[in-house]
């Protein structure tokens, strides 16, 4: 018979929210599992398959541990800010939050049609002013903590998508992550968060959390946590110093220049007026170079001379200054010191420019005289080091440390690599920043009792450099809440991910007026504790989140140190070789194969692709399969209606007691049971669908040769086991066969006979010579005599044997016997 896909997954949706299903119990919470998926953008492409595969295989891990017996919590929302509705408004004439509602309300249907249990009580959107007054009421926290701040700095600008990115929104190859456009350089003055306050904690969290290690590897390698010491050169025939941060104080004696960075306040104080012109020159050449193209290894070294020198404090050399575009300002103190013989960046500088090259790392098995050929970057003994020659390395690090604060030449230092936040957009669809500027109190909050400021509908889009809000003179003129007197507000909106670093708090209870979030709800479920998304966030959304949950917890809002306990990446979905996006014209509708299969058919077929982890290039040419799959279980569960209530089947059943054919369906049941419920645990969502593709073939072959409670017995147990996969049809199923309530609505879970799990009968393969003559049936655990004993009543094998001399036997348990003759 066909199933009727459509108008049961219908009735079944239909009955899930008009019950109620999936509201969560917050006052539960001996077994709470809060699980959630990274909220959607709600763009004009829609809900596309790579959404289905982040959705759809997490909502079954979620459903698994509903049914045995967790409560689930798994909301959803949507990330609506964003630069994608602004261009679409520029593009259109479209108002972003006209397009955005109206996406919102398409995809909406479209989740629905998952069948995911998604709490829809906790739905949420970034967008509107009772969220984003929560963002600003979090800004002025940091502020008041000394936490936000605005500066001007040299930051990256995307002159296609007319606004700033963040370090970790620009691609490894200096374009823009979004767009692929160049990135350059601007000075601008902007507003930053300063996560490095936190960057010590952000570290050893990572240690307390359950993340694939790459992405933990990742936000260490991020933050970039770096020991040393900072020392201080004087600058010759100057009052001036050049303070360096370095790793390697053992190398100090071997310095031979220094530099600084292009933009540093220094140069300009520094550089001989004869070398005037050609520093000016280099800094016009590098200005738009980005931070990743300045540091680049495999870049060809650049610099120029400041004609100025300074003077190395353990050994009064003197030392020529230059600069280069790979000493950064916002890098430790924006000056290096050079050590070309144990540096390979510095020893290509040095060669290219000239420079002396002294050795003061032995490398072992060489002499002090030998010439280097390359830099020696590794550990060894001090020469050219004066009294710290004969010292290992590693521990002149310290004793020079020691002598440098001994001698008011510097001192130990961490430093990190991780820069603070920058959360100015000059775009208009985002949080506007709660900011008054006057030109006699200067920066001045806006007040927490006059949130929210609420985001203009009336503007001009085109950026054209600055914030479109800029060109809002109603939104604009303001003021001052300290004077009194004629005031701006800030022009510029704030980054989306300060939306996404916290909506998890949100979720609970998106509908509380009076405080950021429930603080109640909040302490009896968060952390969350499965999170699932992209691993494309690792240094962006999921760096954020640790860093702004940690701040909510000084503020004593939390009691948890981390947002999210367990994180699962889940492959990308690809189409030609790309992944998915409208600008690429690749996006794979499911509403057109959901249309023609159904939800279960399709969340089938996408967990079935592959390793969850991996993802995969889209095909639809296997799809066929799980159909079949699906209109296989209907049959087998029509042709068996009311079993349950004709037949009721008992927990377990002794074995021994069993027809064979009764035996065969109730091992296989009970170690399909165990295999899946491994692999759904570990999110290896095909091997788990595998074993119930298995079990099908089983049961077609046997089922109708057991009694009746036995087919009771295995078949409830194949609808709880389609559960969590195929939710549609498993609650038909359960219905089917005679259950009075739904099985979400009541959930169930069969745990499996352990003494089912194994066989009492082993296949053993017999060889002779390594040639295979056969197999024979003989009971688990038979030993070596008694398995050969049967091998020489069996004709067909023993004929093999006959007149010749067994030289050895070789025996593994349960699977073979190779006799080895002459």
């Amino acid at each position: 018979m066909r199933y009727p896909f459509s108008e049961v997954e219908t009735k079944w949706q239909k009955f899930w929210e008009d019950k109620n299903v999936y509201k969560t119990d917050f006052s539960k919470t001996d077994k709470k599992l809060y699980t959630l998926v990274m909220f959607i953008y709600p763009s004009g492409a829609k809900l596309h398959c790579g959404h289905w595969y982040n959705y759809g295989p997490t909502d079954t891990w979620a459903r698994y541990k509903k049914l045995k017996g967790f409560n689930v919590y798994e909301p959803m929302g949507y990330d609506a800010f964003g630069l994608p509705a602004e261009n679409y408004a520029i593009k259109t004439g479209i108002h972003p939050y006209d397009s955005t509602m109206t996406n919102i309300a398409d995809i909406r249907q479209q989740l629905k049609k998952i069948g995911c249990m998604y709490d829809w009580n906790s739905e949420l959107m970034t967008c509107v002013p009772e969220y984003y007054k929560w963002n600003q009421w979090l800004f002025i926290q940091l502020y008041k903590k000394g936490l936000a701040y605005r500066k001007n700095a040299p930051v990256n600008w995307c002159p296609s998508c007319q606004t700033v990115l963040a370090n970790e929104q620009v691609s490894a190859d200096g374009t823009c992550e979004r767009c692929g456009t160049e990135v350059i350089q601007k000075h601008l003055t902007q507003w930053f968060f300063k996560i490095t306050d936190y960057a010590e904690e952000l570290l050893s969290g990572l240690n307390t959390i359950n993340w694939p290690d790459k992405t933990k590897l990742m936000q260490k390698n991020w933050i970039g946590k770096s020991v040393g010491s900072e020392v201080k050169f004087k600058v010759e025939n100057s009052d001036e110093e050049i303070t360096v941060f370095t790793t390697r104080p053992d190398t100090l004696f071997g310095v031979t220049y220094v530099v600084i960075a292009p933009e540093h306040s220094l140069v300009d104080k520094l550089v001989k007026p004869e070398f005037k012109d050609g520093v000016a020159k280099y800094r016009d050449e590098i200005k738009s170079l980005t931070e990743i193209e300045r540091t680049s290894t495999v870049k060809e070294k650049t610099g120029a001379p400041t004609g100025a020198y300074a003077i190395n404090p353990v050994n009064n050399e003197r030392v020529p200054i230059w600069i280069a575009d790979y000493a950064l300002l916002t890098y430790g103190t924006g000056c290096v010191m050079a050590v070309p013989a144990h540096d390979e960046r510095d020893f290509e500088f040095a060669k290219k420019f000239e420079l002396a090259i002294k050795k003061v790392i032995l490398q072992p098995g060489t002499n002090p005289e030998d010439e280097l050929k390359e830099a020696y970057t590794d550990t060894g003994i001090l020469v050219n080091s004066a009294q710290f020659d004969g010292t290992p390395s590693v521990e002149a690090k310290a004793k020079i440390i020691e002598y440098l604060e001994q001698n008011n030449f510097g001192r130990g230092k961490i430093n990190y690599r991780l820069r603070d936040w920058l959360i100015s957009r000059q775009r208009y669809w985002g949080t506007p920043i709660p900011v008054i500027h006057c030109p006699k109190c200067g920066e001045v909050l806006v007040e927490e009792k006059d949130l929210p400021v609420t985001l203009p509908y009336d503007v001009d889009f085109k950026s054209e450099g600055v914030s479109p809000l800029a060109r809002n003179e109603k939104f604009m003129n303001v003021k001052c809440p300290k004077c009194g007197g004629d005031a701006k507000r800030e022009a510029d909106t704030m980054d989306t991910f300060v939306d996404s670093s916290w909506y998890y708090f949100r979720y609970l209870n998106p509908k509380i007026s009076d405080k950021i979030f429930d603080t109640e709800l909040a302490d009896k479920f968060i952390p969350v504790d499965m999170y699932v998304g992209g691993a494309e966030h690792a240094t962006m959304h999921l760096l954020y989140a640790r860093f702004i949950h940690k701040f909510i917890r000084d503020l004593g809002l939390t009691k948890s140190d981390e947002p999210f306990s367990n994180l699962i990446h889940q492959g990308t979905i690809t189409n030609q070789g790309a992944k998915m996006s409208k600008s690429k014209g690749n996006v794979v509708n499911p509403d057109t194969f959901t249309a023609k299969v159904g939800s279960d058919v399709f969340r089938l077929y996408l967990m079935f692709m592959g390793p969850y982890e991996l993802g995969g290039d889209w095909s639809d040419k296997g799809i066929s399969g799980t159909e079949r799959f699906i209109e296989r279980a209907y049959d087998l569960f029509t042709a068996h209606k009311d079993i349950c209530k004709t037949a009721p089947a008992k927990e377990k059943y002794d074995i021994a007691a069993l027809s064979n054919e009764e035996k065969v369906i109730y091992r296989k049941i009970n170690q399909t049971i165990n295999k899946y419920e491994t692999e759904i645990d570990h999110f290896r969502f095909n091997t788990a669908i595998a074993s119930l593709m298995e079990l099908i073939n089983e049961l077609g072959k046997n089922i109708n040769l057991c009694s009746n409670e036995i087919k009771a017995y295995v078949l409830e147990r194949f609808a709880a086991l389609l559960g969590p996969v195929a939710p549609h049809i498993a609650e038909e199923a359960w219905q089917m066969l005679g259950k009075e309530k739904s099985l979400f609505e009541a959930p169930v879970w069969f745990d499996a006979d352990k003494s089912a799990l194994t066989e009492d009968s082993a296949q053993i393969a017999v060889q002779v010579n390594g040639k295979l003559r056969g197999s024979l049936v003989a009971p688990t655990n038979s030993d070596e005599e008694f398995v050969k004993s049967l091998v020489y009543a069996d004709e067909k094998i023993a004929k093999h044997l006959e007149g010749k001399t067994v030289i050895k036997s070789i025996f593994v348990k349960n699977k073979i016997l190779n006799i080895v003759v002459k």
